[in-house]
């Protein structure tokens, strides 16, 4: 099973480095966020500038995992070569793996411009334990983003999926507060943010980096997210197997 799930990443991220526009867009839009509002307005603050790259970074996971993820899977199931996959006797564990770590790897090149723009433009400061620390409540917090975007690729075709998927990760970064700090938002965004899983993932990543306590609430409900986004994409993989394989 092992190399079944290597296998399967090998292909998937041949295909990203084949068609890059994936891991352009990924990096492209966190970096130039952080170019025209962090590095204007938060870079003389540590812990500003530090929490914001922060953002920036789980902004870009946001991108791998939510749109790159449901356009990819909903492409790959109009594809002749998908039909076959699912005749083969592994079944969907190691290509769902093979997604998941795949995934996992643009997340990593999408972060590095921020990084790098923060290393060279801010004040921001954090230690290799506190950056490795990060980078694993990044992974963490983007989990539900994965399961939605699966959820989303197996529901709809690769043309729905991909403005469904822009519809959706925009409000989300914008509730959530990575895009501006929740309390410079009006009230209403105040009071639905710790509800929506992009806040309780910003949450985990910025406690991991500052040291700021997080919010309960919105660690409650990232959970939360996580297991309703989990039964969702089951249950939509299941509803596409039976509808085109029965």
């Amino acid at each position: 099973m092992p190399s079944l799930v290597l296998a399967h990443t090998r292909y998937q991220l041949l295909e990203q480095i084949r068609v890059p526009i994936g891991l352009i867009a990924s990096s492209f839009f966190p970096a130039a966020s952080m170019l025209a509002f962090v590095v204007p307005f938060a870079s003389d603050d540590p812990v500003a500038a530090t929490r914001s790259t922060g953002s920036m970074m789980l902004v870009g996971a946001m991108s791998a995992a939510l749109i790159g993820l449901s356009i990819q899977v909903a492409q790959d199931r109009e594809q002749p070569w998908n039909p076959y996959l699912r005749t083969l006797p592994a079944g969907p564990l190691p290509r769902f793996a093979g997604r998941i770590l795949s995934t996992m790897a643009v997340m990593l090149v999408s972060v590095v411009p921020v990084l790098v723009i923060a290393g060279l433009f801010t004040e921001a400061a954090i230690t290799p334990p506190k950056l490795a620390l990060g980078l694993l409540a990044l992974f963490a917090g983007s989990v539900p983003f994965m399961l939605i975007g699966l959820f989303l690729g197996f529901l709809l075709p690769s043309k729905a999926a991909i403005g469904v998927s822009q519809v959706l990760f925009f409000p989300l970064a914008i509730l959530g507060g990575l895009m501006l700090p929740a309390q410079f938002m009006p009230g209403f965004v105040q009071t639905l943010s710790p509800y929506v899983p992009s806040r309780g993932a910003g949450e985990l990543v910025w406690a991991a980096t500052t040291g700021e306590a997080p919010s309960p609430v919105a660690l409650v409900m990232l959970a939360a997210w996580t297991v309703v986004a989990a039964l969702a994409s089951g249950w939509a993989y299941r509803r596409d197997e039976g509808r085109r394989f029965a």
